[in-house]
């Protein structure tokens, strides 16, 4: 079958109401095994959505309820490399009261989605799930061997996800060579005929942190000069206010260097926060990738309201650029200043590969295919993803998971933010667009 021959139309309209139905699985993670909820009764959806064309699933429990799925899909060329798909099924906490709809109704509402994991990301979820299904439906075999990976535990580090799988598990992803998943493949309009498509190909690491400041414990009513609660606050306020030198990595500068020619913006590789400032809603997404970040998130201190404790400790959400997390590391000390002790509480080391090889020349085809404006550019991701975790098994990851976005819609915004959506139109671009791409992968 070739790369143009067309979709099945149920496979788009199918994946509106498969989206749905995900999003109204509460599957919470909040970090607790204890408070966690629904990713086992997700994966049972997403295992019996396979099941009715076909394709045999495994659930695999990292403990009760935390639920992984992974099947395999037979390419025609066995002896090529697999790609693996994979997907989270847990989100962030949702405050109802927050939203315009509740976060777990699955409502359809001015022409989209509205949702707690619209776009992160059972978006992608349901759009591989539609596609899957729809092949089986007519017989359409994929190139390669397609593992697909429908994770838990994503939001809180993995743990009982993608890490569990690649410790537990590896057998599953055995001949896997490169994979897709979050965040990437995304629409960027410049104007009414040139949309940039931002394909993640690098991701800044993980470098949570724990700053511990010591003192003399004291009665509250006391003159004291050795504070532990004052030490910490001084030092969370240095780092609060830090700004980290700017570095321009290979992805950066080739984001950059594709932006200005799109923009008609002159680069000034000394001054990339020019060049960034024009980008609107997706500016603070870049911004945060040409420098490393160190931003606290938690403060604790004391048990008493009128005792001066001996403790006091705060969080410090650190992320690195590649090949900088010992750097930042001595940076920060610098800003703390030595009298902190420093901890580490999560670790994962940033990832970072080349825009070039067929799997990109595929990406960008389907891409151009469907949207004859497309401009498809590498870019990283200041956060991080399942993808990780599976780098460490050799796979080159990359984040394609396609939406062509509306102009207005400030997307970046929307990751963990209230009033989470995807636009009706945006998932069946998807759809046609992972479709001509697995084709072809």
């Amino acid at each position: 079958m070739t790369s143009d021959a067309p979709l099945h139309p149920s496979a788009t309209d199918e994946v509106v109401e498969l989206c749905a139905d995900l999003l109204r699985i509460d599957t919470t993670n909040t970090g607790d095994n204890d408070t966690s909820a629904g990713e086992r009764a997700a994966a049972e959806y997403v295992a019996a959505s396979l099941a009715e064309v076909g394709v045999e699933a495994r659930i695999h429990e990292s403990a009760p309820g935390r639920a992984n799925l992974v099947a395999r899909i037979p390419g025609t060329d066995p002896g090529r490399g697999a790609l693996l798909v994979h997907g989270h099924l847990d989100v962030v906490p949702a405050d109802a009261s927050e939203w315009s709809v509740h976060p777990f109704s699955g409502e359809l509402r001015d022409g989209y989605l509205w949702g707690r994991g619209a776009i992160d990301m059972k978006d992608f979820d349901a759009m591989v799930l539609a596609v899957v299904r729809q092949w089986q439906r007519t017989g359409v075999r994929p190139p390669r061997d397609i593992v697909l990976a429908y994770t838990a535990d994503e939001e809180a580090g993995s743990d009982y996800g993608a890490r569990y799988l690649v410790q537990h598990h590896a057998d599953l992803l055995e001949g896997c060579t490169e994979a897709i998943g979050e965040v990437g493949g995304f629409s960027y309009t410049v104007n009414q005929d040139l949309r940039l498509y931002l394909i993640e190909t690098a991701e800044k690491g993980i470098d949570w942190l724990r700053l511990h400041a010591k003192g003399r414990p004291g009665h509250g009513s006391m003159v004291h000069d050795d504070n532990a609660v004052t030490a910490l606050a001084e030092a969370v306020a240095r780092v609060g206010r830090h700004r980290f030198p700017v570095v321009v990595t290979p992805t950066v500068r080739a984001f950059l260097e594709e932006v200005s020619a799109a923009l008609g913006v002159e680069l000034d590789p000394d001054d990339p926060e020019t060049a960034i400032a024009k980008l609107g809603p997706i500016a603070n997404l870049i911004g945060a990738t040409i420098r490393n970040t160190a931003n606290p998130t938690r403060l604790a201190a004391g048990y008493k309201d009128n005792v001066i404790p001996g403790r006091a400790s705060a969080t410090i959400d650190c992320r690195s650029l590649p090949g900088q997390s010992e750097l930042l590391l001595e940076q920060l000390r610098e800003v703390v200043g030595p009298d902190l002790e420093i901890e580490y509480i999560h670790r994962q080391a940033a990832i970072e590969t080349t825009f070039d090889g067929a799997l990109v020349e595929a990406m960008s085809a389907a891409l151009r295919a469907e949207d004859p404006g497309a401009r498809p550019v590498p870019y990283m991701l200041s956060g991080g993803t399942d993808a990780k975790a599976f780098h460490t098994l050799g796979i080159r990851c990359f984040g394609f998971a396609p939406l062509r976005l509306p102009a207005d819609l400030n997307f970046s915004a929307l990751f963990h933010g209230i009033d989470e959506r995807v636009p009706v139109d945006g998932l069946q671009f998807g759809v046609r667009v992972l479709d001509r791409f697995l084709r072809n992968c």
